[in-house]
């Protein structure tokens, strides 16, 4: 197929810099979306300008060519390569972190004392975890993950509303934004194989699930418990896995719903021992 680099092609560069998206993030995103890459080397070299900082004005969507860019997320502030962070009652460490995927593994993000009561006020109401299933709008079991789990609502027990608000100002996004937390469970040979969080565009189901406050925006998935052997957190595409500390948790986010992206992730297999995590998502607005 025979492309050139139109005004529109041209203006959609021009957008996505004045947004804050580096040079790499947008050639992957053209990429993906089906134009060449000697087009799309070829737009960039004649189009980029530096990059203004990102819009501080509410979470939008702006769809061109197949690719949603959103203008705002939920993020720590690394800029001046803090080894910790003042999460408001308590200091976090900064572990290490990943540009692109924007990838961020944090340490004592929870204490011993939360990690135990997380878990004690979850066994009674545990059941085998659903996924959504984005075709319907509803949830569904699904054979790639084979882990028990239940959901907290929001601030339902005073552990809860205490780590909410210690997230809420860690990732500078509001709470009201964030789904309940979910709880989970892995035995011996339990895993959730690779996949995405965000919400697929082109799912009959999606429309129906964004009522509930938007897009996923952010993922965070904290560690509750040990297991001896397996149970990380994979990333396929940028080569990563995360060990399963307890108090210690992994952050992610993804500026489109999109493979562009590069949050494919999953949890590798427990090989030995119970793997407990707590898992927040974070939405576009409030999740109700």
């Amino acid at each position: 197929m025979n492309q050139s680099v139109t005004i529109e092609l041209r203006q959609w560069i021009v957008e996505q810099a004045a947004a804050g998206f580096s040079r790499e993030v947008v050639m992957a995103s053209m990429v993906a979306s089906g134009w060449q890459q000697a087009v799309a080397l070829k737009a960039l070299a004649s189009t980029w300008k530096e990059p203004v900082p990102v819009l501080t004005q509410p979470a939008l969507a702006v769809r061109r060519e197949g690719a949603a860019a959103l203008h705002r997320l939920p993020d720590l502030d690394l800029s001046l390569s803090p080894r910790q962070i003042d999460a408001g009652d308590r200091m976090v460490n900064v572990i290490a972190s990943l540009s692109q995927p924007r990838v961020v593994v944090l340490g004592n993000l929870l204490s011993a004392e939360e990690c135990d009561a997380l878990i004690e006020s979850a066994r009674p109401q545990l059941a085998r975890s659903l996924t959504v299933a984005t075709k319907t709008g509803g949830e569904e079991l699904n054979p790639d993950r084979t882990s028990s789990g239940t959901f907290f609502a929001r601030g339902q027990t005073p552990e809860v509303a205490r780590i909410e608000a210690r997230i809420a100002r860690l990732l500078n996004w509001p709470v009201e934004n964030g789904e309940g937390l979910q709880v989970l469970h892995y035995r011996p040979g339990a895993e959730y194989k690779p996949h995405y969080d965000y919400f697929d565009p082109d799912e009959p189901g999606t429309p129906t699930i964004l009522k509930r406050g938007g897009q996923r925006l952010a993922t965070l998935v904290m560690y509750l418990s040990e297991p001896a052997r397996g149970g990380g957190t994979t990333f396929p595409d940028a080569g990563l896995e995360v060990a399963p500390v307890r108090g210690n948790a992994v952050f992610f986010n993804y500026d489109r719903p999109h493979p562009s992206t590069r949050t494919l992730h999953g949890g590798a297999p427990v090989i030995e021992g119970d793997k407990w995590v707590a898992t927040k998502w974070l939405r576009e607005r409030e999740f109700v």
